[in-house]
């Protein structure tokens, strides 16, 4: 048999029943047709649903070679076939490769049934190209009918319209949300099938009536389905409606008067990507953003492609105007679209996106609102999953938020719908190349330089420190500045949620939490990588940031032993940051009594630094207090230094001085116990100095 029906099953939306569908269909067309039936997963997220659903997990993988393609018989007569059994993995294939796969599957088996991702990687358009029947399977709920709106107008861009594509309704509640009827008025179309609950005793006929359909289909002719703009070579009816205007068929073009350019540039452009998406190879393209001769080479193509097309169809655009072109093809292809050149930026310190068309950055503590735009929540969507991949974290219905860091260290956050009710929401802390020492914020004005030997004596000392401050006001770059004071020769612990510190010495372990899996399994709090940091012999351990319960093995820690320990919280003041590690403690579970919560940060904590980010935009220290004990149930602190403020310059910039209090530090007893200099006359005799300068 060298030609045989291929029916594309995918999700509109996570946890819809897309896989499960996939599996029952292969089984039931096993028997309809006879002979094999071959399953593919084209799923790279690591899931591997379709092996667990067979039972196949073991066969596969004794025969998988150089970390890709396996095939190994399972139960019902069918071919479980696995493309790729993580996302790294799936970097090795290429689209020659899963042609030749389903090729040889045609030659071996009876029909073929894909699970396939959104968004569709390109190692996956073999299949759709040559696709009987793409099934698009969802719930009868609002956000279903959402999904698969947008699901459908991604089909659209592979040639798919409304006859080519099933749309099928799997009930995964007895009482589902709205009825079969009320999600076909909301979709505009009419339901393919409507499967039951699985425990309705209708779910297995249904699925017997639905496989009996996809049986009938005839084969797909050899021919490569064609890109929309180019639909009219086919000879087929295009008068059914298109899903989006975008992907309507081309219209005659235009005089230039009647266009603008900028709309002319953007044709050009999405006429680029469709020529992209039919000659390479995107994963392998984007492995090359680091490799300067595939680089070069990509590029390359990219200009012979608009050099092509401009050829064909001239654009009133100037010479800068197709180089802006071709960088943000590169861009797009390659890396993260729009934010690319947001990322380049030095003087970016943080991108925050709320939704396709509103794109914000800082810069020098400010924030502005930038030109840059995505084209839809789609092409956000596929770069946030672009930057979280690589870390073997997710984002989907499920599990709509997710925290990370990409490999230049920057920290990310992104939420979806439906928590974020316009559109996907990113936002990127930036990390810099440049590591800021203690003499950059004294420089800048951050702090004083006799402030800043206070705090060089305190690490050395080894006394316990909590960097206090709001959102954004500088604690984890004060804490890596602080880190430099730290001893060689001690052993260092370091616990995040997502990895920012960068150490200097040498002797560092890092751990990083980890959020659990698909299943709500293997989760590894902060929590549980203190109490594991114990048995490993720390010298020092830092906690990039203290949110709940951990809190209570934090000041465990700093009362057994291990002094000199650092860490930061979210406060308003250095009173307010004893208030929130209290709560903090209360949030571990354990009934414990305030006021031994409170003796408790009393002997824990030497040292609050707080940190603030002034209306100007500079981040300053704006004191730093002791906490020197117990008054009965209160614990009592001192500040020893303070920032005051005497207005603004000019330019608009904070003017004032740091000036310490006259009290006597309790952690000098401290600074002569470890031999530690320190001056404190250096305080009282310090040469004041306006500071305007932002950090």
């Amino acid at each position: 048999m060298t030609n045989v029906p291929i029916v594309v099953v995918v999700g509109a939306k996570g946890g819809c029943g897309a896989t499960t569908l996939a599996c029952e269909t292969a089984r039931r067309l096993r028997k309809q047709l006879g002979g094999e039936v071959a399953i593919v997963d084209a799923d790279f997220t690591g899931r591997r649903s379709v092996a667990i659903l067979l039972d196949a997990v073991r066969a596969l993988d004794s025969v998988r070679t150089q970390g890709t393609i396996a095939l190994a018989p399972a139960d019902d007569g069918l071919v479980a076939v696995e493309l790729a059994p993580s996302r790294e993995a799936s970097f090795m294939l290429t689209p020659e490769r899963i042609e030749e796969l389903r090729a040889e599957l045609a030659r071996t088996t009876r029909a073929i049934v894909v699970d396939a991702p959104q968004p569709y990687p390109v190692i996956v358009r073999p299949f759709l190209t040559y696709a009987s029947q793409v099934v698009v399977v969802t719930e009868s709920t609002m956000l279903g009918a959402a999904a698969q709106r947008t699901a459908q107008i991604g089909l659209t861009r592979f040639g798919f319209d409304a006859r080519d594509v099933a749309t099928i309704v799997v009930q995964r509640d007895q009482r589902p949300e709205i009825s079969a009827s009320e999600l076909e008025r909301h979709l505009g179309i009419a339901l393919t099938a409507d499967i039951p609950h699985k425990h309705d005793r209708r779910h297995g006929k249904s699925l017997d009536a639905l496989a009996a359909k996809l049986a009938l289909l005839q084969p797909r002719e050899q021919e490569l389905r064609l890109a929309p703009s180019s639909r009219g070579s086919r000879g087929d009816d295009d008068s059914a409606p298109s899903a989006a205007p975008q992907d309507a068929p081309e219209q005659p073009r235009r005089a230039p008067s009647d266009r603008r350019d900028d709309d002319e540039l953007a044709e050009l452009k999405r006429k680029v990507h469709e020529q992209l998406s039919q000659r390479l190879d995107i994963a392998q393209a984007s492995r090359a953003h680091s490799d300067a001769e595939q680089l070069a080479q990509l590029r390359s193509q990219i200009d012979a492609i608009v050099d092509a097309l401009v050829l064909e169809n001239p654009v009133n655009g100037s010479a800068e105007d197709l180089a802006r072109l071709r960088q943000d093809v590169i861009d797009e292809t390659l890396g993260y679209g729009p934010l690319e050149e947001l990322m380049r930026d030095p003087e970016v310190s943080e991108i925050m996106v709320n939704g396709a068309k509103k794109i914000f950055v800082e810069r020098r503590g400010k924030l502005s609102k930038t030109t840059k735009q995505f084209g839809d929540d789609g092409q956000l969507r596929l770069v946030i999953e672009r930057m979280i991949a690589p870390i073997g974290r997710r984002i989907d219905e499920s599990q709509p938020m997710v925290d990370g860091r990409l490999a230049d260290g920057s920290r990310i956050n992104a939420v979806i719908e439906p928590l974020a009710l316009h559109g996907p929401t990113l936002t990127i802390r930036r990390f810099m190349r440049k590591r800021l020492q203690a003499e950059d914020l004294v420089r800048l004005g951050a702090v004083s330089d006799e402030v800043m030997d206070f705090l060089r004596a305190a690490v050395q000392a080894r006394l316990n420190i909590v960097i206090s401050g709001g959102t954004g006001s500088g604690k984890t770059t004060f804490l890596n500045v602080l880190s430099n004071y730290l001893p060689e020769d001690e052993r260092i612990v370091t616990i995040e949620d997502a990895a920012e510190l960068s150490l200097n010495q040498e002797h560092v372990v890092s751990l990083e939490s980890r959020p659990a899996n698909i299943q709500g399994a293997g989760e590894i709090r902060i929590r549980d990588l203190l109490k594991n940091a114990l048995r490993m012999r720390p010298d020092r351990i830092i906690v990039g940031e203290c949110r709940g319960g951990e809190a209570l093995d934090m000041l465990q820690a700093m009362n057994t032993g291990h002094d000199g320990s650092l860490t930061t919280v979210h406060a308003n003041t250095q009173r307010d940051a004893m208030s929130r590690i209290e709560t903090m403690v209360m949030m571990a579970g354990f009934d414990l009594p305030i006021r031994a919560i409170r003796e408790q940060i009393a002997g824990a904590i030497d040292i609050v630094i707080q940190l603030s980010r002034l209306r100007d935009g500079s981040r300053k220290v704006m004191g730093v207090s002791e906490v020197v004990g117990m008054e009965g149930e209160v614990v009592t602190m001192q500040e020893v230094v303070r920032f005051e403020q005497h207005g603004v310059d000019a330019n608009g910039k904070v003017r004032g001085e740091f000036v310490f209090t006259g009290v006597q530090p309790h952690a000098m007893t401290k600074f002569e116990e470890y031999g530690v200099p320190f001056d404190i006359r250096r305080f009282a005799g310090a040469d004041v100095r306006d500071l305007v300068a932002t950090w």
